[in-house]
């Protein structure tokens, strides 16, 4: 019972918090030189980081359910009974450590994912191969700072996890500035995010094969 009450007066500060800094920053939809559509809002980038279950700690990470609900309102995203396809598009993500690949989990954004099913979101990934699925019943716009908070990882300008000793991040091999949290996810958009020493190779496309 403790538990619970901890948990759901994490979500309502988290709610708080979010809400004060709204009333003091202001979002902007903007577009980068390099053509990719960016939504900036330091409000709610602040109030993903502070979601119950949003981990800053060291890589690797597994998708984090314990407190995935409380998560889920403060995103904007739904617990879907089954895959909604109205809108359905997909994004590749690869992120390195010292020049290395950290596993991009599957399973983030579906409950239930290994044992039995509960519900998934618009948000989610099916394998270890990097993809995320955008399902949504309706067309919408979602960010990589949805799905990183999604995921249970710290993102921000400066920090991937507890990893704060500096990164660089890029779409389709294009270096980026700006905060990757803000990157609004477009169809067949690849990112990279690699922190501390560079891989030798930064991705600038991927086989989507019919995704």
């Amino acid at each position: 019972m403790i538990a619970v009450l901890v948990v759901v007066a994490a979500a309502a500060i988290a709610a708080a918090l979010y809400f004060a800094l709204r009333k003091s920053g202001s979002s902007a939809s903007t577009t980068t030189k390099s053509g990719f559509e960016m939504h900036v809002d330091p409000a709610q980038d602040a109030t993903y980081n502070h979601l119950p279950g949003v981990r800053k700690t060291k890589a690797p990470w597994a998708p984090e359910f314990a407190q995935l609900d409380n998560r889920l309102a403060p995103l904007g995203l739904k617990a879907l009974s089954s895959e909604a396809l109205v809108y359905h598009i997909h994004q590749h993500l690869d992120v390195y450590l010292n020049g290395k690949p950290i596993v991009v989990p599957e399973c983030i954004g579906i409950l239930g994912c290994y044992k039995h099913f509960v519900y998934l979101t618009e948000l989610h990934t099916h394998n270890t191969d990097g993809v995320i699925h955008n399902e949504s019943e309706t067309k919408r716009n979602y960010t990589l700072g949805q799905f990183f908070s999604e995921w249970g990882v710290l993102l921000n300008k400066q920090c991937v996890g507890a990893y704060c000793q500096g990164y660089k991040w890029y779409v389709n091999g294009k270096r980026m500035t700006g905060n990757p949290q803000d990157l609004v996810l477009k169809a067949h958009l690849v990112i990279v995010i690699a922190i501390g020493k560079q891989p030798k190779h930064i991705r600038s496309t991927y086989a989507w094969n019919g995704l």
